[in-house]
């Protein structure tokens, strides 16, 4: 990575300043959090976030690595060290100008980006059988504290201002179908490029699961609108409530004067176990769940949306939407809730963070478990778990250890509430609506890795749509590659 006579002046300094010993010796920062007895009774954010003092020695801790890894391990290729030195120097709006270059969700992924498997993952501490560097933490303070700026003198500072060397596109109009991660980062890195930008959402909310999938205790809703109004000031336009492939058809689009779609609709079709007693009231998808409450009201007050509640809840999965769903049991008055895992803890897809923070909010952990059947009473209410227990076999595709039924060894366990979340599959609408669309077995749309256009030459996709199902930054990393392609494309025809 190429750096300027200023950085290379700023390395120096610091390299002077601080030895790579006395760097080391700084121990990591630690996230302030809300006690978890206060946390469970409210949806307020459970990480408070780190002070100026806490980010400048943080950022101290940086070894100003000649070959930054950490960098590789970010799908979107942010200049990380370049941030955290600005955090080193004091200078916090240049570290998130430094930030907005290449993501347009700082606040956002500083939040739920599984750092520690991406960006730290590779960081040089490791080698040294230290923790690594807090870039998640580093991340969110640089983007709140601009954000903050921004809000208090109500003026735009540099890192939310268009590029002034984007060429002239006024006659070029961009189509983003959802307004998720990887729409809202198209629309970011096309608006900058001088493109006329119109984002389409089906819900009556811009953030698609920013908004319904994420509990405002993880990620609070106004973050995700403080973000996109900035993506409103670079003058992107947005829709709601159209439901693209219903409400308007690709023909539609292109007779609008659309010269390029970027499809990022999102993986919203639950999955269920088909097992028997799914049917039964009381078993739902998370995503049903966590939609009503995260996104319609769902249990407060003045909202009229209705939700199940359940004294013992049990969620089937261990990822970070069953994390989700299984903390947001437990704000809804749940008295034990459970999560239900057919591999051991050690395997589970949910981050360490937030494996901690349900466990400090009293949830249950039954790994090595698999619900084989739900037993309902008479009005069809479910009752009863069926169990049955599990042990690790040998490693499946994936090189996790399978799962393999422990013969004769079933439970059963009360329950009066079931929140499924064993994974999603793309939202169909688009790939069954759009004629000449090349579309997977498992119903993804197929589009080449480098560029992200599909079969249909003005269409573009990205995130779970393409994926089957992503983390926010790799759905972001997929918007930035489209734009990229997009703009060559379209420029060339111009």
């Amino acid at each position: 990575m190429t750096i300027s006579p200023r950085e290379a002046a700023w390395r120096e300094d610091l390299r002077k300043a601080h030895s790579a010993k006395e760097r080391a010796a700084i121990p990591r920062v630690k996230m302030p959090e809300l006690d978890p007895a206060y946390r469970v009774t409210c949806n307020e954010e459970v990480n408070q976030g780190i002070s100026a003092e806490q980010a400048v020695l943080e950022a101290t801790r940086c070894m100003d690595c000649p070959n930054p890894t950490c960098v590789t391990g970010c799908p979107v290729g942010i200049n990380i060290p370049g941030f955290i030195k600005e955090i080193e120097r004091g200078e916090f709006l240049e570290a998130a100008a430094v930030l907005k270059e290449t993501s347009a969700l700082p606040a956002v992924c500083g939040r739920v980006c599984p750092q520690e498997k991406q960006c730290e993952s590779k960081c040089i501490y490791h080698k040294m059988k230290k923790e690594p560097v807090a870039i998640g933490y580093l991340e969110r303070f640089a983007a709140d504290t601009a954000r903050e700026a921004h809000a208090d003198c109500k003026d735009k500072n540099s890192s939310y201002s268009s590029d002034p060397c984007a060429k002239d596109k006024d006659a070029a109009k961009v189509a983003v179908v959802g307004s998720g991660p990887a729409g809202l980062s198209f629309a970011g890195d096309m608006a900058k490029r001088g493109y006329k930008v119109t984002v389409f959402e089906a819900l009556h909310e811009i953030g698609g699961v920013l908004k319904y999938g994420i509990p405002e205790f993880r990620l609070p809703n106004s973050i995700v609108d403080e973000e996109i109004d900035a993506l409103r000031d670079l003058g992107v336009e947005f829709v709601k409530d159209c439901v693209v492939g219903k409400t308007l058809s690709y023909d539609q689009l292109l007779d609008m004067g659309f010269k390029g779609i970027f499809v990022a609709s999102g993986a919203g079709l639950p999955r269920f176990m088909n097992i028997p007693g799914e049917n039964l009231i009381g078993v739902m998808s998370s995503n049903e769940y966590l939609t009503r409450i995260n996104l319609m009201g769902a249990g407060r007050e003045g909202w009229d949306t209705p939700v199940l509640r359940g004294k013992n809840v049990a969620i089937i999965g261990g990822g970070n939407t069953a994390m989700d769903s299984v903390r947001t049991a437990r704000r809804m008055g749940a008295e034990r809730a459970m999560i239900v895992y057919r591999r051991s803890e050690a395997e589970m897809p949910a981050r360490v963070e937030e494996i901690k923070h349900a466990k400090e909010e009293g949830v249950e952990f039954l790994n090595l478990y698999n619900p084989v059947e739900y037993l309902g009473d008479e009005k069809g209410r479910v009752t009863t778990m069926r169990l049955q227990r599990m042990e690790l076999g040998e490693p499946d595709a994936s090189g996790r250890r399978s799962p393999v039924p422990v013969e004769g060894a079933i439970e059963e366990v009360p329950v009066d509430l079931v929140i499924v979340s064993v994974g999603v599959s793309p939202n169909p609408l688009i790939p069954n609506s759009f004629a000449g669309l090349d579309v997977s077995k498992r119903g993804t749309i197929v589009v080449d890795e480098a560029t992200m256009q599909s079969s249909l030459p003005e269409l573009y996709a990205g995130g779970d749509i393409v994926r089957g199902g992503a983390t926010v930054i790799l759905a972001m990393g997929d918007g930035r590659r489209a734009a990229a392609a997009m703009d060559e494309k379209l420029s060339v025809s111009d």
